[in-house]
């Protein structure tokens, strides 16, 4: 219902021209699925990580070699234990309301982000910040971390001014700081990047002016957008009208193969396929039975026919093959892969502590009703698992409700499929990311792993600074989630966006971590 209150209220904005308005502005209008989180130190999924992207600048920049370039950081030095690193700032870096950016901010930016524990933080050290004077500045790990640096891209510079200035006193969320300005930051934005938050009512959509006074300006392509709109919707219907009536320029990535294939077809619209280092997942319960057993996961992991689900994707998907993608760093292809076959998934469940009984134990399999190709997924699951005697229950819910959901053990179910990118272009952090126990109460691990002696190895694999002996560790710790089977590994999805024929975009010459394959200021719209 919610959802469906949602689509109205996008479908009256448009008709009313308040969202997709044709005027002489060049706009930039691409739809997402929501919900779309702006705070720096709160938003984490694909649509807020590009709108952060656009919104705020960062020390560093990430690159189409899946490395790091200078950005708000002009250079930076290591200490010779690995320790300490010295970051000398860009000077003349204004924010959108006119003032300096500077190291105190960079400062402020951390340690709210560790303060409020959401979004990225679990990726962003918990470092001592300091800043030696307004554009140095200077972090103090308690340990080496190879991956620091590379990490810094989720690091959104706030201005803390700005923030300070709009936080809620009333609230005790944060002792002295209130609600740490998270109210205010919900609708509006504290940036110094390309783009800077106009219009913003939570739902519907988000509007975005180009900032012309941004430090890297000459970046801007020729006709780069004067007004960027995510519009919130992911119904094909929707999306296809608005491309075919010249009120959209990019769809999102989760239309069906039918429609992408109906886009394709007219004459002034394009599909642009490219990795975005994003794995296909069912995410099982491990804390629930029948799934709190191995020998029943792997049983569903050999009952599913896995080369009919690549089928139904767009050409060239490719199958997983474990629990991060195969163009990650570190990427181990000798582990065990699951395949359909039935004789071993009957040997699995022979295992199983509830295979005599099975049919007792129906598993919930829940998919997004944003995406909905999922369901054919999910349908397919359904009578492969019944080739075994397992019941599966398919049904779906909005994302706001998943997110709900599996932020407790107890309202998580047993199966959700989910899309999940990299936060870094490196195996470890999709591990970490997905199966770490910190992670467990958020969207992206609805399996409840909670195993220590993964989370103790994948602490060390990420605090390891040589990286071939990093990389050996991830390959160890890939074996090992592959014969624990704590998710069902589907395939790699391709970022399929429709696209008008007079939109100049190249996101393979963009960087693939989530959140800057759309990156608005390199994209021409040529009209």
């Amino acid at each position: 219902m919610k959802k469906l209150m949602i689509l109205s209220l996008v479908l009256m904005l448009i008709a009313s021209g308040a969202v997709l308005a044709q005027d002489d502005v060049n706009r930039l209008r691409i739809t997402f699925s929501w919900p779309t989180m702006i705070d720096p130190a709160v938003g984490d999924d694909f649509s807020s990580s590009h709108a952060l992207a656009n919104i705020y600048d960062t020390l560093v920049f990430p690159n189409a070699d899946g490395g790091v370039d200078p950005h708000l950081a002009t250079s930076w030095e290591v200490s010779d234990d690995g320790l300490v690193y010295t970051f000398s700032l860009r000077e003349g870096v204004l924010f959108h309301d006119g003032s300096e950016l500077l190291a105190s901010d960079v400062v402020y930016s951390i340690e709210r982000l560790n303060a409020v524990g959401e979004g990225y933080a679990y990726l962003v050290p918990d470092a001592a910040a300091e800043a030696l004077d307004d554009h140095t500045v200077q972090f103090t790990l308690d340990q080496p971390d190879g991956l620091f640096v590379p990490k810094l891209v989720r690091l959104y510079v706030a201005n803390e001014d700005l923030v300070r200035a709009n936080y809620d006193l009333d609230s005790d969320l944060y002792g002295e700081h209130g609600d740490y300005g998270k109210g205010w930051l919900l609708t509006n934005d504290a940036g110094s990047g390309p783009y800077t938050v106009t219009d913003y009512p939570l739902v519907g959509y988000l509007d975005m002016a180009r900032f012309d006074d941004w430090w890297n300006a000459d970046a801007f392509a020729e006709n780069a957008a004067d007004v960027v709109t995510y519009v919130d919707t992911t119904e094909a219907a929707t999306v296809r009208a608005l491309m075919l009536d010249d009120e959209l320029e990019i769809s999102d990535n989760w239309q069906t193969l039918e429609a992408l294939e109906a886009l394709d077809a007219q004459d002034d619209i394009s599909i642009k396929a490219f990795s975005g280092m994003t794995g296909f997942y069912y995410m099982m319960n491990n804390q629930l039975a029948p799934l709190d057993d191995v020998h029943c996961r792997r049983a569903l992991a050999y009952a599913y026919d896995y080369d009919q689900v690549v089928a139904l994707e767009w050409p060239g998907t490719q199958k997983m093959v474990g629990p991060a993608p195969q163009t990650t760093g570190g990427h181990n292809p000798d582990i065990t892969i699951y395949n359909r076959d039935l004789d071993k998934a009957r040997e699995e469940l022979a295992q199983c502590q509830y295979g005599d009984n099975i049919a007792d134990y129906p598993i919930d399999v829940v998919w997004i009703s944003e995406v909905p190709a999922e369901e054919q997924f999910a349908l397919l699951f359904q009578a492969n698992v019944a080739d075994i005697g397992v019941v599966a229950n398919v049904r779906t819910s909005p994302w706001l409700s998943v997110v709900e959901n599996t932020s407790s053990l107890e309202t998580s179910p047993h199966i959700v499929t989910i899309y999940v990118s990299t936060d870094l272009p490196e195996a470890g952090l999709m591990l970490q990311q997905r199966y770490h126990s910190s992670t467990a109460n958020t969207w992206q691990q609805n399996e409840w792993l909670m195993d220590p002696e993964f989370d103790a190895a994948i602490e060390d694999a990420l605090l390891t600074v040589d990286q071939e002996e990093r990389f050996a560790k991830y390959a160890e710790l890939q074996a090992y989630l592959a014969d624990l089977a704590p998710s069902l590994f589907l395939y790699e999805l391709q970022n399929k966006h429709a696209t008008k024929d007079f939109v100049d975009w190249d996101p393979v010459a963009n960087s693939p971590v989530m959140g800057y394959q759309i990156f608005a200021p390199l994209i021409s719209v040529n009209r």
